[in-house]
């Protein structure tokens, strides 16, 4: 067997050591996550999206995990794997870069001088007198030099944010923050639904896998409003402005401080105890009973409030009677309540009076004007709530890869030496990264040494 051979433990570090493995998994997360987003995840899978998809083709994407593909066991392997790659590639590499740092090369080889931007200037003095000027100078230029004597030599040696280099590993160890914010999250949070109608209390909600979990306090929805956008033609659309729940929360039957009456509306969710109730959807509870209506005389103006009950006809302030026959919900025209008029044993007249337009019943021509005010049905809120501890621990991690991206992208570790020997100075500069700017900045540093005519 070849002694270059490595072991299957060699082999094995040499896998997760791998900067092919990074490129694959960081490219096999970006597509499933472009999947995550496609494809509904639980718990906002409306039923609309079954009817889309075939049984068989639901049990297949149900058995890979794609509804809840962030919690699935093949994408936290994934993750898993990344942290392990990233912790493998951190450890074989960090020793050296930390050596790197805290011992740099204080001398330039020759190698280096043949491949390091340098220039050669005359001294004027002595080498003793000419060192402790460039010293001088560097301190105040650049960096303060640490000086090394090799033989009849001296060797300048400075340096300028040698711990940038270690902005990478800042971005490592940041994302592996982020990671353990999210383990967190799903070990000890949960993401849950709940439909609370009109002046109901709750104090659980349904988790995803439909287990009910106790929130520790009280939940009522006092109140839900909806509002329209205008139609093009006037009245309202069917299209929502805005809708918004108003809930009061209670801890042991009575009352939190500053919970009463709480607006929850899309994008200004409501939090308590690390719980956070977000505005998700809504719609009719129960089916009306009641109809009410504003009755306008056209003659003289005088108006009466009318409540219409299904089956039973109700007496308008001219004598006629009047039945509702049914009600609707048109796209673009809202709800529409169809009224049989009757007059004294005439046959009745059926006419339609449209909620979001009120004034379209003006031009029916009748000496009595209806106006659909609504109904007696009460509005359910649909509440996404999720509880996330890890949620400060991503947002610590978030911020040390904004510091991290800054180093590495932004600062650049520059190095100077000035080797001074037998009357002439040469002096050499690098650059981790960036070395056009740097380029600049060295040429305007050897200017200004040679104008001090040391």
């Amino acid at each position: 067997m070849s002694t270059n051979q490595r072991s299957f433990p060699g082999q094995i570090w040499d896998f997760f050591c791998s900067l092919k493995l990074t490129i694959f998994l960081l490219i096999t997360l970006a597509i499933t996550s472009i999947i995550g987003t496609i494809i509904p995840q639980y718990p906002n899978i409306d039923e609309r999206y079954w009817a889309t998809i075939s049984a068989a083709r639901r049990a297949f994407y149900d058995k890979l995990g794609f509804f809840d593909m962030y919690h699935s066991w093949w994408f936290l392997a994934l993750l898993a794997i990344f942290s392990i790659n990233l912790i493998s590639c951190s450890i074989k590499r960090l020793p050296h870069v930390l050596k790197f740092v805290t011992e740099p090369a204080k001398t330039i080889s020759e190698t280096q001088q043949k491949i390091f931007p340098g220039k050669e200037f005359k001294l004027h003095g002595s080498v003793d007198d000419s060192r402790d000027r460039l010293t001088e100078f560097l301190a105040s230029k650049f960096a303060a030099p640490v000086i090394t004597k090799d033989g009849s030599h001296y060797h300048l040696f400075a340096q300028k944010n040698a711990w940038c280099r270690l902005g990478v590993y800042v971005v490592h160890f940041s994302i592996l923050v982020i990671f353990a914010g999210a383990i967190i999250g799903n070990i000890w949070g949960y993401k849950g639904f709940v439909t609370l109608v009109e002046g109901q209390t709750i104090n659980s909600v349904k988790a995803r896998n439909n287990k009910d979990i106790p929130l520790g306090f009280e939940v009522k929805c006092d109140q839900f409003k909806v509002s329209f956008y205008d139609a093009p033609g006037g009245g309202s659309s069917q299209m929502p402005k805005e809708f918004k729940s108003i809930l009061t929360l209670t801890e042991n039957g009575k009352e939190i401080p500053g919970y009463k009456y709480v607006r929850v509306i899309v994008n200004d969710p409501l939090s308590y105890k690390g719980i956070t109730f977000y505005q998700s959807s809504y719609g009719p509870a129960n089916d009306p009973t009641t109809f009410y209506f504003t009755v306008r005389g056209r003659d003289n103006g005088k108006t009466e409030q009318l409540a219409i009950r299904p089956g039973i006809q109700s007496k308008l302030p001219d004598g006629r009677t009047v039945t509702i026959v049914d009600l609707t919900d048109n796209p673009g025209e809202g709800q529409v309540a169809v009224l049989a008029l009757s007059d004294h044993g005439k046959e009745p007249k059926f006419f339609r009076v449209f909620k979001n337009n009120p004034t379209l019943d003006e031009m029916r021509g009748d000496n009595l004007i209806f106006n659909f005010t609504g109904t007696d049905a009460r509005m359910y809120t649909g509440l996404q709530v999720n509880k996330d501890p890890g949620v400060w621990v991503v947002w610590i991690g978030c911020i040390m890869m904004c510091v991290g991206l800054c180093i590495a992208f932004f600062m650049s570790h520059k190095r100077v030496w000035i080797v001074v020997q037998h009357g002439y100075a040469r002096i050499y500069g690098n650059a981790s990264k960036n070395q056009p700017a740097f380029q600049t900045q060295f040429e305007a540093l050897t200017e200004e040494l040679q104008k001090q005519n040391i």
